[in-house]
């Protein structure tokens, strides 16, 4: 029996390239976006069914949750990626990245995990950050709701497995999905961060230039989808089982200073 998925954010990157794998591999897929109608057909995913989302919306989250039917598969993708000296971040700004990462996305998966785990089958996929395992200076707003998510995931996967039903994390590293063009920045002209921040955030844009495509962030998808038992956090990009390693061998200071030069603070 073909088994149904809902990627949020299906139209650009990541989203996109898990949509299209899942339409290989046979799923129906159903993409959201926020005004389905407006994408241009070199955006769409043949074979992917296009459907209104909002997830900043409630009501538009509840009416999705009511007409999507029957869902195998969930991957909660859609996000905005946000930077700012700390200091600095508009309260409004935090509260929509809240309510887009975080809010949105976990309202969305508790309309769909009764039909789930009624069904006893089910497949729950947080795309994550690795910022949120190696937080980085200037990105506090993001890599907050991106830990976020991975804590809403790790404490429900001990609720969902009896039935069935298996919520996982994939965290992405650096890839090459043109997400700098699109990241929200917020920093005063006159700010006394600006010089770090500028510097933090041209290498990260480097760093996401020279990244590894957003298929194989998929590939990674897929794999936790297909497993029996989906580990709790998969992580893909940036040398992440070098990383990884460190982090759990070496002090969390000496971490710390690692990703600094990395990024070009002085610490």
């Amino acid at each position: 029996m073909t088994k149904t998925a809902v990627v949020t954010g299906a139209s650009s990157g990541i989203g996109k390239a898990i949509a299209e794998a899942l339409v290989t591999h046979g799923y129906r897929v159903v993409g959201t976006s926020r005004n389905p109608d407006s994408l241009k057909d070199s955006v769409r995913v043949p074979g992917v069914e296009y459907r209104a989302l909002d997830l900043t919306d409630r009501a538009s989250i509840e009416a999705f949750g009511a007409q999507v039917g029957v869902v195998d598969v969930l991957v909660n993708n859609a996000g905005e990626s946000q930077s700012g000296p700390f200091e600095e971040l508009p309260a409004d700004a935090i509260e929509r990245l809240f309510h887009l990462n975080v809010f949105g996305q976990v309202r969305l998966t508790q309309l769909l995990l009764p039909g789930m785990r009624e069904r006893g089958y089910g497949r729950v996929i947080m795309i994550g950050s690795m910022l949120a395992s190696f937080p980085l200076a200037y990105r506090s707003s993001y890599v907050a709701t991106k830990a976020a998510i991975k804590a809403f995931a790790d404490s429900a996967r001990l609720e969902l497995s009896p039935y069935g039903v298996w919520i996982t994390t994939v965290e992405p590293g650096s890839i090459n999905t043109g997400i700098s063009e699109r990241r929200t920045k917020y920093v005063a002209d006159n700010s006394p961060y600006r010089d770090e921040f500028n510097t933090v955030i041209s290498t990260l844009d480097a760093k996401e230039a020279e990244g590894i495509p957003a298929s194989h962030v998929a590939a990674t998808v897929l794999q936790a989808i297909t497993a029996d038992e989906p580990k709790p956090l998969y992580a893909r990009g940036s040398r992440a089982d070098v990383v990884f390693l460190l982090k759990r061998v070496a002090p969390s200071a000496l971490v710390e200073r690692v990703i600094a030069k990395q990024f070009g603070l002085k610490r």
